[in-house]
């Protein structure tokens, strides 16, 4: 493992002026039924470069007369987007995708000024983000209904799907593009107003995307959003509003469960999309390179700060030392250092409190039995960095095996047979992401029925796409996001029962043939 040696504000890769300029045209305020504007009592909040613990932009906090205003704006607007034809919202969604393309290098620095990633990574979320705002706006000109005759012939039934109404979205710091795109993109498709809660960590992408959206063609009101250091000051006020029709938030199983027991006084549409303690599972004939690269991609993108992330490396005996020596060498060989820097690999934690968290994580497993073979401690300096870490002789009841981790840290547990691979995966509350390498297809295929997860990668360590429905079951949460399920989401049904133009269809004959 090589680290960057570098002063606090100063980069090799992206200069300083470049990195101002950026920052400069990025909006601070509120935006509000199409103008941005200061907190309705002048408070702010700063953002922090996590890499070098300065403050590198500060930002009107929106308060709860902000969010109610907010909430206004989109109620205000919600007619009248509803009835604007599935071809416009279509093509506002295709512009701003060309515009998320066009500032790719804008939206990709911001990622890594206030969240840490390294600039390559950032860019690859600039082009992940950017395919929802595609995917949805070719989705928008195909939410199809139905125009059938009732078994009966009585009726015709005419089955429509129309938007659910104004929108909550809570986003999460660590993809701040993506999981912004995931959840305005379906929500513009389908005739739905929105208030965007952008993390606190991490606003200035969102607000920057914002501005994209504005630029292309999105109406007054349609899409508010309300940056707060306050997160209960936004929400609390906007799910307590009787025009809200459905809260979209994507973070941490507690504060899932306390929005979904707000939602519950206003009956509120919810799509949870929560915590995750993935497992990747390596059997005895998998192709053990390609097992090697798939939990890198699993467990190091974007520092494993990742609900998708591999948290658990479940390897089979009879392979784990290969596995492990390969994995090793590996991570042992990957670049920690400021996201700006050339080179690159690994980014810093995104606050001190993740970097202790993880820090603690490690001690447990240690003083259990584990074995270091790789890392092990956090890196002392300016930033909230942590040393991407190898464990083996894990044991079950470390916390790194039971909890989700959310740092570049792999735990190994090995395991005899299928049977014990499959109960080990499913020991969790959770049922995210979970990935298999065996090259056998029919024992993938079957470990796939198995165990209780939303999404399964086989042979492969990332699978997120547009055009895939992407969710959880058990404590990861409800709903799907992305895919034709993804618009759906944002839709109700409409069933109207129509006179037939035929009148009542005689009964057929007994005995007569239909």
């Amino acid at each position: 493992m090589s680290i960057t040696d570098k002063a606090p504000g100063t980069t090799s890769g992206i200069d300083r002026a470049r990195i101002e300029e950026v920052l400069g045209k990025t909006p601070k305020g509120l935006l509000i039924n199409g103008a941005w504007r200061d907190a309705s009592d002048g408070g702010t909040f700063e953002v922090e470069n996590p890499a070098t613990g300065e403050v590198i932009a500060t930002l009107a906090s929106a308060t709860r007369a902000d969010a109610a205003a907010a909430m206004d704006a989109a109620a205000t607007a919600q007619e009248g987007w509803a009835r604007t034809s599935a071809r416009s919202r279509s093509e506002i969604l295709r512009a701003a995708f060309d515009l998320v393309q066009e500032r790719a290098q804008d939206l990709a620095l911001l990622m890594t000024l206030e969240m840490g990633k390294p600039f390559a990574e950032a860019l690859g979320e600039v082009k992940y983000g950017g395919e929802f705002l595609r995917w949805f706006s070719e989705e928008a000109v195909r939410d199809y209904g139905r125009y059938v005759e009732s078994p009966e012939g009585n009726l015709r039934m005419l089955v429509t799907r129309k938007p659910v109404g104004p929108c909550l979205l809570i986003t999460p710091w660590n993809f701040p593009l993506a999981m912004a795109t995931r959840k305005v993109a379906p929500a513009v498709a389908a005739g739905c107003t929105m208030v965007l809660k952008p993390a606190r960590l991490t606003p200035l992408t969102s607000q920057y995307f914002a501005a994209l959206m504005i630029e292309a063609g999105i109406p007054a009101g349609v899409l508010n959003v309300v940056s707060s250091a306050s997160a209960a000051d936004v929400s609390e006020p906007i799910m307590a509003d009787p025009r809200l029709r459905k809260v979209s938030f994507t973070g941490s199983t507690p504060v899932g469960k306390q929005l979904m027991k707000a939602a519950t006084d206003q009956v509120l549409r919810t799509s949870m999309e929560l915590g995750g303690n993935g497992p990747l599972i390596v059997f005895e004939d998998a192709d053990i390179d390609k097992a090697v690269a798939g939990a890198m991609a699993a467990k190091m993108r974007n520092m494993g700060e990742a609900c998708t992330a591999a948290n658990r490396l479940l390897v089979h005996e009879d392979v784990a030392e290969q596995f492990v020596a390969k994995l090793a060498e590996q991570m042992g060989a990957l670049t920690v250092g400021n996201g700006v820097d050339e080179g690159v690999q690994v980014g810093p934690l995104v606050e001190a409190k993740a970097r202790d968290s993880v820090e603690a994580f490690v001690a447990d497993a240690v003083e259990r039995g584990a074995k270091v073979v790789v890392g092990g401690a956090r890196i002392e300096g300016p930033g909230y960095f942590f040393a991407p870490t190898l464990l083996t002789d894990v044991p079950h009841d470390a916390r790194v095996v039971r909890e989700e981790i959310f740092g570049p840290v792999a735990p190994v547990v090995t395991f005899r047979d299928e049977d014990e691979a499959v109960a080990l995966a499913n020991a969790t509350e959770y049922g995210l992401a979970s990935y298999v390498f065996t090259e056998n297809i029919s024992r993938g295929l079957r470990i796939g029925d198995r165990i209780e997860f939303g999404l399964m990668g086989l042979n492969v360590g990332v699978i997120s796409n547009a055009a895939a429905p992407f969710g959880g079951v058990k404590q990861s949460g409800l709903g799907r996001e992305g895919g034709a399920e993804g618009l759906a989401e944002y839709t109700t049904t409409q069933y109207i029962g129509v006179e037939n133009p035929w009148g009542t269809l005689p009964p057929a004959a007994p005995g007569t043939p239909a």
